[in-house]
């Protein structure tokens, strides 16, 4: 898959600067187990601003966003404007996996067997991506 240039607004840069500094109980337990390509060997940036959005983790080489929902997403205003801003991101070819604050305290095991399943049907949909140096080719079987 040859890399998509996707827009940005550099004023969201100091924003998603804030938030890295400032990151949720549930985002940071999410990072330490995608920090230094543990994630299948993948490289995944934290409060990665796209277009004009913030997302929680984006994975460039997967088009992945990983996005979670703490209590503030917990109403019909939130939902609404969550949806418009996942429908703008996919517009680029971006997919996105969504999870809870909930989950990341609560169901860990899961949630990353969610995201390695996601990561080999994407890798699955276009053997044109480059696989990490250490990737394990038995996973795609």
């Amino acid at each position: 898959m040859a890399k998509k240039i996707i827009p940005y607004n550099p004023i969201l840069k100091a924003q998603a600067r804030k938030l890295r500094k400032n990151m949720t109980d549930g985002e940071l337990l999410l990072w330490n187990e995608l920090k230094n390509d543990k994630l299948l060997g993948f490289d995944f940036d934290r409060q990665r601003f796209i277009d004009n959005y913030i997302i929680d983790f984006y994975c460039k080489d997967l088009m992945l966003a990983i996005e979670i929902d703490g209590m503030s997403h917990n109403n019909e205003e939130a939902f609404a404007k969550d949806e418009i801003r996942q429908q703008k991101l996919e517009s680029f070819g971006i997919q996105f996996l969504r999870f809870t604050e909930s989950e990341m305290k609560n169901d860990m095991f899961n949630v990353l067997r969610t995201l390695e399943s996601k990561v080999i049907e994407i890798i699955r949909s276009d053997l044109s991506i480059k696989l990490p140096k250490d990737f394990n080719l038995d996973l795609l079987k």
